[in-house]
């Protein structure tokens, strides 16, 4: 796994540009996807949708019911300028209106990018799975702070890459100030480095996305999937109105 200075260069704005432009088109029209209103369906007695955490047959992270008629899935990529971006403007009123109701669920999976990415996607699983979701917003929104710390530090990044893999995770993190990122938001530094040592398991989670990235044709992050039915919606404004022809108004 090579490291590259120019993957880090990327600001929140010019990466929601990449983001927007590399997503490819759904092979099939989005008005398949049309249908009734669905009513709300409860969740169990003493719990909100929004705080239900379970870990899909392909490693994904689905927030909600798991059972939900709309099962909407996100790959995204935690150095994605476009994927902070929807964090920032869309997840908020997708969990509040749509997954809050029982009738969405949401999967968030890694699309991963690059050896800073694939840290980052190690960290944020590196815990109860409640917290995966809280912490990559955290992470995507301090991303541009990321990236400075990064390229304040190129050398040893380089140097990381050389690495075996047991050690090189945890040499990315260092020099990215994530371990102290991390630990600031409740993962301890010894569980940090103990999840990025563990070099079979950073890399299954490099594995299955690039076996997802082939299996499902996806060019661009964020990539949203609908029932299965790949959308050519990349941010709020556009997948909104899509959630709503499905049922969930």
């Amino acid at each position: 796994m090579t490291f590259s200075r120019r993957i880090f260069t990327t600001t929140l704005a010019s990466g929601l540009a990449l983001a927007l432009a590399a997503c490819s088109g759904a092979e099939d029209s989005e008005d398949t996807l049309a249908g009734e209103p669905i009513a709300a369906i409860a969740a169990p007695d003493g719990q909100a949708w929004t705080d239900v955490v379970t870990v899909s047959e392909a490693d994904g992270y689905i927030i909600g019911n798991p059972d939900a008629p709309l099962k909407l899935i996100e790959y995204a990529s935690h150095t994605c300028g476009g994927c902070a971006y929807f964090s920032a403007n869309g997840l908020p009123p997708l969990k509040n209106d749509y997954v809050s109701t029982g009738v969405v669920s949401l999967e968030l999976r890694n699309l991963v990018r690059d050896p800073l990415d694939l840290t980052i996607a190690t960290l944020v699983r590196c815990g109860q799975p409640q917290n995966m979701e809280p912490l990559s917003e955290q992470a995507w929104a301090s991303l541009n702070d990321i990236f400075a710390t990064v390229n304040q530090n190129g050398a040893a990044l380089e140097a990381a890459s050389g690495m075996p893999p047991e050690t090189r995770f945890v040499a990315i993190a260092e020099a990215a100030g994530l371990i102290d990122f991390f630990a600031a938001r409740g993962l301890s530094s010894d569980q940090a480095r103990t999840c990025l040592a563990d070099g079979e398991a950073v890399q299954a989670i490099a594995e299955r996305s690039q076996q997802q990235v082939q299996e499902l044709g996806l060019t661009g992050t964020p990539t949203f999937i609908l029932n299965g039915q790949k959308l050519e919606a990349s941010q709020w404004e556009q997948l909104e109105p899509i959630l709503q022809r499905a049922g969930a108004r």
